[in-house]
């Protein structure tokens, strides 16, 4: 993963993110990214899909482990652990979305955010 220097910080983290997505396979990995969205609470969300309760904890400790090494920081905030259903890591300008397939689809972020610009990213 090539963090270049030229971009902004939310930008390079939100790099980081998904290098810490795909390491552990996570699939359909998209970046919104909020920057031109009135009233976001965020510059990027980073949202990816796994298959199972070890996936998504692998996934998140994954994010968790490239974002500390690569950039120094830790989540400001973090949720869904225990359920596993939707996990959360909140780096305050990006946040990492990790679903279960079928809650992803429930909720539906992409849509929710229409006027982000999404951009996926390949498998």
């Amino acid at each position: 993963m090539n963090v270049n220097n030229n971009l902004a910080p939310s930008e390079k983290l939100s790099n980081v993110v998904v290098k810490g997505m795909q390491e552990k396979k996570a699939s359909n990995i998209v970046v919104m990214d909020l920057r031109e969205v009135k009233n976001a609470i965020a510059d990027f969300f980073v949202v990816c899909s796994g298959n199972s309760d070890t996936q998504l904890d692998a996934i998140a400790s994954s994010v968790d482990e490239q974002v500390s090494k690569i950039l120094g920081q830790d989540p400001w905030h973090q949720e869904g652990k225990d359920n596993k259903e939707w996990m959360l890591l909140d780096y305050v300008d990006v946040v990492a979305h990790i679903f279960k397939k079928e809650k992803r689809e429930f909720y539906s972020l992409e849509s929710l955010w229409g006027d982000a610009k999404i951009v996926a990213v390949e498998d």
